[in-house]
């Protein structure tokens, strides 16, 4: 890592870890809120997976996820669950020969016997929110989908250990079902926008985890969000694609990107070429905009840039999708100040260059860098602060 200034923008930051085996996210949240003499508070998050049924591409689910907010009521942190991360439970219930009925009551593959500790599924998103805002906080499984099927004027069905709601035509609306094994471990600590003392913030949420066993797993990221609003324009726009395209090499050798870490990627061609395009026509920013929105970016990509393609995101950020899994407040910050410069430099409006010919990718982007900082110390009101 290069040497490092002080992180002075407003970033919001996502640490992905694993609880030890008997250990959940829940026992995390409940750790921190003793604390602080705070709260927990039990969330629905929202995600996705693949599909077993034939023909469906994917399933939309809810997994319990626990806000922890502290003595005045303000949030410090959500805990929640992250389906990337499979390989450490995997490995540790083979090498305990986990699974079958013989281990039953094991510590590694019981099912949790906490009553929040359910999940609720459907193909289509609108009908999995209305579900989840039909769930109270303390609703158990036994009454998971209770509040839906009152919406529709149906009984929910139970089909062994699945709890199953359809309308009167039977089309399938939600399910739910217990978690499967080991899936009350992964622990994504999202936080609020941080505007300073982000080690001291983070170290908060990341000393309780260390105390109680949990590691980095195999898959970990740690993902920054920062405000969007100063990259909706097409200098700073163009600037971020630049950056994450020319000097991407660089970007994962400097910040120590995982390569086991999964839903990243490079930035498409068609991107740079737009861009390149529209920049040499001096196109102004709804046209921009426009002409990259029609490329169906996705979030999974090593910047997720999805909120500047629309002038009203749900979550009005830029999202750092590269740095490496880590349980160490200072070391998140440290790189999340080299990324912060960064971006900064893409807020000036002359353009990126091309890195030297010839010069390692990790010391072009440390050029880079040192010409990022040079120009930031001559502002005085960083933008993205």
């Amino acid at each position: 890592m290069p040497t490092t200034e002080p992180l002075t923008a407003r970033v919001g930051f996502e640490v992905e870890l694993l609880a030890p085996a008997g250990s959940s996210r829940r026992a995390l949240a409940e750790r921190i809120a003793l604390e602080h003499g705070g709260s927990v508070h039990r969330v629905l998050h929202v995600d996705s997976e693949p599909s077993l049924v034939p023909g469906m591409g994917q399933f939309w689910h809810l997994t319990p996820g626990y806000r922890i907010d502290d003595a005045a009521g303000n949030e410090l942190a959500t805990l929640v669950d992250d389906i990337t991360i499979v390989e450490d439970i995997r490995r540790d219930q083979l090498a305990a020969r986990c699974g079958g009925p013989e281990h039953r009551g094991c510590r590694l593959c019981r099912p949790d016997p906490d009553p929040d500790a359910f999940r609720i599924l459907s193909d289509d998103l609108r009908l999995l929110r209305l579900a989840g805002d039909t769930t109270g906080e303390q609703t158990s499984f036994r009454h998971a989908l209770d509040g839906i099927a009152n919406v529709f004027g149906v009984e929910v069905e139970t089909i062994g250990a699945v709890r199953r709601v359809r309308d009167h035509t039977g089309a399938s609306i939600a399910m739910a079902a217990a978690l499967a094994p080991g899936r009350e471990r992964p622990c994504e600590i999202v936080t609020p926008p941080i505007r300073s003392g982000h080690t001291e913030a983070l170290e908060a949420l990341l000393g309780p985890a260390r105390a109680l066993g949990f590691r980095v797993p195999v898959e970990a990221a740690v993902h920054l969000h920062l405000d969007a609003g100063p990259f909706r324009n097409s200098p700073a726009f163009a600037n971020v694609v630049r950056l994450f395209t020319a000097y991407r090499s660089g970007l994962h050798a400097v910040l120590g990107t995982n390569p086991h870490c999964v839903r990243t990627g490079a930035l498409p061609e068609a991107l740079t070429t737009v861009v390149d395009t529209e920049s040499r026509s001096g196109a102004e920013w709804p046209r921009l905009q426009e002409a990259v929105r029609e490329l169906g970016l996705t979030k999974y990509l090593d910047v997720n840039l999805t909120a500047l393609l629309t002038d009203t995101p749900p979550r009005d950020t830029i999202e750092i999708r590269i740095l490496p899994g880590m349980l160490d407040g200072a070391d998140i910050t440290r790189r999340a100040a080299v990324v912060a410069s960064l971006l900064e430099r893409c807020l000036d409006p002359t353009p990126i260059p091309e890195p030297p010919s010839g010069v390692p990718s990790d010391e072009a982007l440390h050029h880079l860098l040192a010409d990022a900082r040079s120009r930031l110390r001559g502002r005085s009101h960083p933008a993205l602060a």
